[in-house]
C-alpha cells in the first residue's frame, strides 16, 4: 500500500513539474512577444523623425514615405496576444514595415546633402541599432516559442496544455518580400 501511494505521489509531483514547465514556457513566449513590441514601438517612434528629415530632401519619394507612414499606423494597432493568428498578422505587418523602411534608408543614399546631414546620420545609426534590437528580440521570441511548442507537443504535455491554457504559437518568419534582395539601383 505504501509503495502504491509513493508511486502515485511521485507521478503527481512529476505531472505538476511538467505542468509548471508549460506555464513557465507560455509566460516566456508572452515576455518575448512583449520584448518585440517594445522594440517595434522604439522603431515606430523613430520613423517620424527619419521621415521628417528625409521629406526635406526627397520630395519625389513621396509614395514610399506615405507607404511607410501607413504601415507604421497598421503596426501600432493592438492585437490579441493569446491568438496565434493575430500574432502572426502582427509579425507580418512589422516585417513589411521593416522592409519598406529599409527602402527609405537606401533612397537616402541618392541624396548627398541628406547623406552628410548630421541629423540624418544619427537617425540612420539609431535606426540600425533599433533594427538590431528587433532582430535579437525576434530570436528570443523564436527560442521561447520553440520551448513552449516542444513542451506542448511532447507527451504528456499534449494533455497538460489544455489545463495550462497553452497552445502552439507561431514562429517569427520573414515574409517573402523581406527575403528578396533589395537593389539600391532602382532608388538612385
Amino acid at each position: 500500500m505504501e509503495i502504491i501511494f509513493g508511486v502515485i505521489l511521485l507521478l503527481l509531483i512529476l505531472l505538476y513539474f511538467l505542468y509548471a514547465r508549460i506555464i513557465r514556457n507560455k509566460n516566456n513566449v508572452f515576455e518575448a512577444l512583449a520584448g518585440i513590441d517594445v522594440q517595434l514601438k522604439n522603431r515606430s517612434n523613430l520613423i517620424p523623425n527619419v521621415l521628417t528629415i528625409a521629406k526635406k530632401f526627397m520630395n519625389h519619394e513621396k509614395d514610399l514615405i506615405e507607404n511607410v507612414t501607413k504601415l507604421r499606423t497598421k503596426e501600432n494597432q493592438s492585437y490579441d496576444k493569446t491568438d496565434p493568428t493575430s500574432i502572426k498578422d502582427h509579425i507580418s505587418a512589422a516585417a513589411t514595415l521593416g522592409s519598406e523602411l529599409g527602402k527609405v534608408m537606401i533612397s537616402v543614399e541618392a541624396y548627398p546633402e541628406l547623406k552628410s546631414n548630421e541629423t540624418m546620420i544619427q537617425a540612420q545609426l539609431t535606426y540600425n541599432e533599433v533594427e538590431a534590437k528587433i532582430a535579437a528580440a525576434r530570436r528570443f521570441y523564436n527560442s521561447a516559442v520553440s520551448q513552449l511548442n516542444n513542451s506542448i507537443e511532447i507527451f504528456p504535455g499534449t494533455f497538460l496544455a489544455k489545463y495550462a491554457n497553452a497552445q502552439i504559437m507561431p514562429f517569427y518568419e520573414a515574409d517573402e518580400a523581406s527575403k528578396q534582395p533589395i537593389s539600391a539601383e532602382k532608388f538612385l
